[in-house]
C-alpha cells in the first residue's frame, strides 16, 4: 500500500499472489543465431547460449549463478526461434522487468520473449511433448545472404523422392544409425515434411526427442534421395543395420533451426500402434504460420 495516497500497489497481470523477494520459477522462449556459438550447453572456454543467459542473469542478481535449463541442447552452429528455457529468480522480480533487463544485457544474437511464471520444479526438457526442427535448403543460384542460414544446393532436388524417404522414418525406431551413440536410442518421429516454395526447400522433423545430430543425418539422407542416389528401401535397410547410415553423412549445422517446443502430455492414447506410426499428426498450418503458442497443449 502506498502510505501517502493509501492506494494499493498491484503487480502486473499474471504476477498476483507472488510475495516480494520470494523465489519465482519462470519459463521463456529464446531465439538465437547459432552461427558464433559452440552450442547451447555451457562449455569451458567456449561461447555458448546457456553461458550468455546465465552471465546476464548473474549481472542482475549480484553475481550469483542462476542455472538455466532448456528443452533442447542444440549443437554448434544450430539456430533456434522456439527454444524454451526455465530458471528460478531468487528475488521474484516481475516477468516484464526481467525480460527488459536481460534483453538489455544479452548480445545481439540472443533474445528473450514470452516470459511467464512456471510451476516450481518445471523443467522444459522433461515437460516437452515434442520438438520440431526445420532444416532450410536454398536450391538456387549462389546467395551469400540466404546461405548464412541455409544450405546451398545447386542441382535441382526431387521433392517427391525426399518426401517418400522421409515417410519411412516416421514412427518409433532405434535411430542409432542416424545419431550419436546413446544408451536409449529409440525415438518416436511424428512427421517429416518436405516443402518447396520457389528455390526455398524446407524440411520439418518433429519427434518426442532427438539423438545428437539426428536431424542433420536425416536431412543428409533426404538430400541423397533428392539427388536420385538413394530410395526408401535403402533407408529402411540403413535404419535396420545398426551402423552409421550413409557412412555418417551429416548436413551442415547452419541450415538447422529449433522451430518450436510443444509442452504437455501427448494427445490421445499412446498405444503401441500409434507409437509405431508416429506419436502425433502435424498441425494444420500454412508455411509461414508460426503463431502457435509453444506453451499450449
Amino acid at each position: 500500500m502506498n502510505r501517502r495516497s493509501g492506494a494499493v500497489m498491484r503487480r502486473p497481470s499474471g504476477e498476483e499472489g507472488v510475495r516480494e523477494n520470494a523465489p519465482v520459477r519462470y519459463s521463456a522462449r529464446v531465439e538465437y543465431d547459432g552461427t558464433d556459438f559452440a552450442g547451447y550447453q555451457v562449455q569451458t572456454g567456449a561461447r555458448t547460449v546457456q553461458g550468455e543467459l546465465e552471465a546476464a542473469l548473474a549481472r542482475i542478481s549480484g553475481g550469483s549463478r542462476i542455472r538455466v535449463q532448456a528443452a533442447g541442447r542444440t549443437d554448434a552452429g544450430v539456430h533456434a526461434i522456439g527454444q524454451v528455457i526455465a530458471f528460478t529468480d531468487p528475488m521474484g522480480r516481475p516477468a516484464r522487468e526481467l525480460t527488459r533487463a536481460l534483453n538489455a544485457l544479452l548480445p545481439e544474437d540472443v533474445a528473450l520473449r514470452q516470459m511467464r511464471r512456471a510451476p516450481a520444479g518445471f523443467n522444459p526438457r522433461h515437460a516437452a511433448r515434442y520438438r520440431e526442427y526445420r532444416y532450410t535448403v536454398w536450391n538456387g543460384p549462389r546467395s551469400p545472404l540466404r546461405e548464412r542460414f541455409a544450405l546451398g544446393v545447386r542441382d535441382p532436388l526431387d521433392i517427391a523422392a525426399m518426401e517418400r524417404v522421409g515417410s519411412v522414418l516416421v514412427g518409433r525406431h532405434d535411430f542409432s544409425p542416424f545419431g550419436a551413440a546413446h544408451r536409449q536410442p529409440v525415438r518416436t518421429v511424428n512427421w517429416v515434411r518436405v516443402r518447396r516454395k520457389g528455390s526455398l526447400v524446407t524440411i520439418d522433423v518433429a519427434a518426442d526427442a532427438f539423438l545428437r545430430q539426428m536431424v542433420r543425418r536425416i536431412v543428409a539422407a533426404l538430400l541423397e534421395a533428392g539427388h536420385g542416389k538413394t530410395d526408401e528401401e535403402a533407408v529402411v535397410a540403413a535404419l535396420a543395420s545398426g551402423r552409421p547410415a550413409f557412412n555418417g553423412a551429416t548436413a551442415p549445422a547452419k541450415g538447422l533451426c529449433l522451430k518450436r517446443v510443444v509442452l504437455g502430455p501427448m494427445r490421445g492414447r499412446a498405444t503401441p500402434a500409434r507409437r509405431r506410426e508416429g506419436g502425433e499428426r502435424p498441425p494444420d498450418r500454412t508455411e509461414n504460420d508460426d503463431r502457435q503458442d509453444i506453451y499450449g497443449p
